[in-house]
């Protein structure tokens, strides 16, 4: 059944992909909320660096890396990916944090 108030799936505004931070932003606002989440991430992993240094620091290290990926997105990659990568690589972010304190976690048993 095709009703004419209904909007085309281009149109629909509650689709993922039609959200405006995935459609319009430049991208400066995934790196400062990028960035303030790597801040709060780093100094989650470093603050379980009494249980293991090393661990905590490989999962600092890799949290780093993965903002600067952050950077690198956002002024190499071609508009039209550009958004989906930033997002991509932001949720990255805290999942590698929980699935490395996990690690450190088992580690120190």
């Amino acid at each position: 059944m095709n009703d004419e108030r209904m909007p085309s799936k281009d149109q629909d505004p509650t689709l993922v992909r039609n959200q405006p931070a995935l459609r319009t932003s430049h991208g400066r606002i995934w790196l400062v909320v990028g960035g303030i989440f790597a801040v709060i991430c780093v100094a989650v992993l470093l603050l379980q660096a009494r249980n293991d240094v090393a661990w905590a620091v490989i999962g600092a290290v890799v949290v780093v890396a993965l903002y600067c990926a952050m950077i690198v997105a956002r002024f190499m990659v071609p508009p039209a990916r550009r958004l989906v990568i930033l997002a991509c690589v932001f949720a990255a972010i805290p999942v590698w944090t929980i699935i490395w304190l996990l690690v450190i976690i088992a580690n120190s048993f």
